[in-house]
């Protein structure tokens, strides 16, 4: 059984549902992954106004075997949302499905529609004194049910956690149109099998996400981020160990960050970091928050003075005022800005276990052509390294194009053999599925398509994404198109 090109009597059927608002014919910027990679095809853009309409819509495309791809906000960046080949489908925007539905401060809870932009959610919390704390740099375009189907990450994950643990409950469409209704704000619910977090994650591959139960925190009271120069990834994972156990959970972030990610900043005229800046091989970027009470700041600054004494740092720029901090945070999100205009040869989301950071940072850098410069940054924290490699200054990128796929599998060989993973918090979209199949234990792409089957048995839920063909070798070379 395959799947069919979406025709007209089907539009025309869905557009009865929809309305006329409800249905549009796609454009550039619907079939273009952002960096150019994947360039999707599609009959239509659907544009359901609340979850009974998305259901009517589901129940005809499952009747009709055509496939229904979800859209989100359009910040993936691993072609989840692109479909290149094979039968035409529709694309699914939740866009109209945006509002928050109910916010209850005692509980710490917010129910929000998929199509929710993540910044208004956090805005919405802010107004009622709550933090939502997933942040992420495309957090103005980014929706809550895209960035709940690939389980993002962002710069909180080390005191928060990542999009799955902000979570207590969804609303689902299946593939048929059945409703889940599980919006239940509930912290134990020992009653089966967690399918919250079956679907959070799963692409758009076993329901689409219509509404979720978010958890919120109390606003801190105060905040504190340093600057911090370390002479390499090995001191700084010492010096986290350091002040994990002083600062304990005040620790929002902690991020490792090459001096090669400020020269491409100052390279490419994205911006010019401040002269006071600490300069060193490496840096860190501390990011603390707490409650009121004593005073943060003078506890950050007496904690980094006693790690300076044990050389675990050589300087350090405490912020001293929100302004300040903001600036820190520019620098960081600027670089992958940066990154772009030079333009990667290849360029990796990769975890690790902590204690093998260092030796992976050297073992990798020392195996990888000595002409290319290397951009390590991330959240060391949590094990989680951005970890991309860029032609000599002066030269091009398409000069050494013929080296991704030997960087890429070189790379991605060594994080296997540290135990950590080739894909952090971006995803596998259809730009990775042969690292998925080469990398994976085999029962888990079993048990994986055990479960698309059982809950889309007709394959129309994002189609080639996620899962791994059964006929694609685990052996196949890395995806050419690195980013």
């Amino acid at each position: 059984m395959g799947l069919n090109d979406a025709n007209a009597e089907l539009l025309n059927a869905i557009a009865k549902v929809v309305g006329s608002t409800g249905l549009r014919q796609p454009g550039p910027d619907d079939l273009h992954e952002p960096r150019g990679l994947f360039r999707g095809r599609a009959a239509a853009v659907i544009r359901p106004a609340n979850t009974a309409e998305l259901s009517a819509v589901m129940k005809l495309c499952h009747a009709a075997l055509v496939g229904v791809v979800p859209l989100g906000g359009g910040t993936g960046l691993t072609g989840g949302r692109t479909l290149e080949q094979g039968p035409i489908p529709v694309l699914l925007s939740l866009e109209k499905m945006s509002a928050i539905r109910s916010l209850d401060s005692a509980a710490n809870t917010l129910v929000a529609e998929a199509g929710a932009i993540l910044q208004n959610v956090q805005t919405a919390a802010a107004a009622q004194d709550r933090l939502f704390p997933l942040s992420l740099a495309s957090q103005g375009s980014a929706q809550i049910g895209g960035v709940l189907s690939t389980n993002a990450g962002g710069v909180n994950v080390l005191r928060y956690g990542n999009a799955r643990n902000l979570c207590l409950g969804l609303e689902v469409v299946l593939a048929d149109g059945r409703i889940w209704h599980g919006l239940k704000g509930l912290h134990k619910d020992n009653t089966g099998y967690d399918l919250r977090d079956l679907m959070i994650g799963a692409e758009g591959t076993l329901g689409i996400i219509t509404a979720a139960v978010l958890r919120l925190y109390p606003r801190p009271a105060q905040h504190c981020a340093a600057w911090i120069a370390v002479p390499d990834p090995a001191t700084a994972l010492e010096l986290y160990t350091t002040l994990s156990a002083e600062l304990g959970g005040t620790i929002s972030a902690f991020e490792l960050i090459d001096q090669t990610g400020l020269d491409f900043l100052r390279e490419t005229g994205v911006m010019t970091p401040p002269a006071d800046l600490p300069v060193s091989p490496w840096s860190v970027l501390l990011d603390c928050s707490a409650g009121p009470g004593s005073d943060l700041a003078e506890r950050v600054e007496l904690v980094l003075g006693r790690a300076f004494e044990l050389d675990l740092c050589s300087d350090a720029l405490i912020s001293q005022n929100q302004a300040q901090r903001d600036v820190f945070w520019q620098i960081r999100e600027a670089i992958p800005a940066a990154n772009r205009r030079i333009g990667a040869v290849s360029s990796h989301d990769i975890a690790l276990p902590l204690a093998a950071i260092p030796n992976f940072i050297a073992k990798a850098r020392a195996a990888i052509d000595p002409q290319l410069r290397l951009n390590c940054f991330g959240h060391l924290g949590d094990g989680n390294l951005h970890f991309n490699f860029f032609p000599p200054k002066g030269a091009k990128r398409s000069d050494f194009a013929q080296n991704a796929p030997l960087v890429q599998r070189m790379v991605y060989d060594l994080v296997a053999e540290m135990g950590g993973s080739f894909s952090a918090e971006h995803g596998i979209g259809r730009l990775k599925l042969n690292e998925l199949q080469r990398y994976s234990d085999p029962v888990k792409l079993q048990m994986m398509r055990a479960i698309k089957s059982a809950l889309d048995p007709r394959g129309i839920l994002n189609p080639g994404a996620l899962i791994p063909p059964e006929n694609l070798a685990n052996t196949a070379p890395p995806d050419n198109r690195t980013p």
